[in-house]
């Protein structure tokens, strides 16, 4: 039995969407104490075709047609020279139709995400171990919007900086294991790497590249359209993306990004196409 792309293919894409967003702000490095990091941000996704079970390429059944308008804000907070306060707050607008199926847009809050993040050492003050401990709780009733599960992540980060060209760079890798709890909670896991550069010397301008990826597995490989009915997740799924974003800072406390992401390869999910805008704000209280 297949899964029922309208109602399924709905929440694979809003789940893909929310890791974009969450990954604009992941890194390795550390906040000072007493210092906000303030980020809004807004992304739309889109797509019209699909990866199947073997991975082949197809559009979507009935010329169908899927696109995500997601808010988020994420904070985070210096605790103290290693110990960092973290929080992702999503709302997300989702719409899926083809020829036959048009049920108009879902939207709402989805997975409220906080945690710590704790730095474990650094190799003079140029390469930064980091670990990251994350509870996900659900903030709506509605499946469509999510597994509407709690859960919990665990992440390491490796970020350093060099120079190459003559010019500032950095980069940023990140390997974090998520399970969500209860009888249809999946086990996922995510990982990027991120490299970037400046482009003058004053440090305002920068680009960077990121490839990364995304898997869940479950004992629910697939699902009768019965099920689906009341079940708006897909527990077995992969996909591999790119990203370019460019940044510019207005001042030492004000960047803002550019982000555009294609997914390049995946499995039962979608090849969705995004784009993002993100504000940074970097405010001192001590």
């Amino acid at each position: 039995m297949t899964l029922n792309r309208p109602s399924g293919y709905k929440f694979v894409l809003l789940l893909l969407l929310t890791m974009l967003q969450a990954r604009v702000f992941a890194g390795g490095f550390p906040l000072r104490p007493g210092r906000f990091l303030l980020s809004p941000s807004a992304s739309y996704f889109w797509a019209n075709r699909e990866w199947n079970a073997n991975s082949h390429l197809m559009p979507f059944p009935n010329h169908g047609k899927f696109n995500s308008i997601t808010a988020a804000w994420y904070m985070e907070y210096g605790i103290s020279r290693r110990l960092s306060f973290i929080g992702t707050l999503p709302y997300s607008i989702n719409n899926y139709q083809d020829d036959t199926y048009h049920p108009g847009a879902i939207q709402g809050f989805t997975d409220l995400e906080t945690g710590l993040k704790y730095y474990l050492a650094n190799i003079s003050y140029q390469y930064y171990f980091s670990v990251q401990g994350t509870v996900i709780t659900p903030l709506y009733k509605n499946l469509a919007l999510g597994y509407g599960q709690t859960g919990a992540e665990f992440k390491a980060s490796f970020a350093g900086s060099f120079m190459m060209f003559g010019n500032n760079c950095y980069f940023n890798l990140d390997d974090g294991i998520r399970q969500y709890f209860g009888s249809i909670g999946p086990l996922q896991g995510r990982y990027s790497g991120t490299v970037g550069m400046t482009l003058n010397k004053s440090l305002k301008d920068q680009v960077s590249l990121s490839l990364g990826g995304f898997y869940t597995t479950s004992k629910y490989k697939t699902l009768t359209p019965y099920q689906v009915a009341n079940f708006y997740t897909s527990t077995n799924f992969s996909f591999k993306q790119v990203s370019l974003s460019y940044g510019h800072s207005f001042s030492r406390d004000f960047t803002v990004f550019l982000t555009g992401s294609q997914f390049i390869a995946g499995r039962n999910t979608g090849e969705g196409t995004s784009a993002s805008l993100s504000l940074i704000y970097r405010i001192d209280t001590r």
